[in-house]
């Protein structure tokens, strides 16, 4: 993916993780993607928590889906607030043939 996240992709994805944490834990939104029960899924995953409910009300993802979970930041090693989306079927963007993955 590009370097910065655009309009129509308001977030990014890392090959590595620690890349990853480091983008969601400076206010970005990273998606990670794994699977849960062999079904394919995402998080979404940062410390701007304004910033995740605005892409959930551009989704439909009902605000109360949004969890919290504080989350290491891999630089200081200090635990941060943090907010996820489990994003599941409908919601799970569909993969980007780009190369920053």
């Amino acid at each position: 993916m590009s370097e910065e996240a655009t309009r129509d992709q308001p977030f990014r994805e890392f090959a590595k993780r620690r890349e990853g944490m480091v983008y969601a834990m400076d206010g970005g939104l990273w998606l990670h993607r794994h699977t849960l029960n062999d079904e394919p899924m995402a998080h979404l995953v940062s410390t701007d928590r304004e910033r995740l409910l605005a892409y959930g009300r551009s989704v439909g993802l009902p605000a109360n889906r949004l969890q919290y979970k504080p989350l290491k930041d891999p630089r200081t090693g200090m635990r941060r607030e943090a907010w996820h989306w489990d994003l599941l079927k409908r919601f799970l963007p569909e993969r980007q043939e780009q190369g920053d993955r």
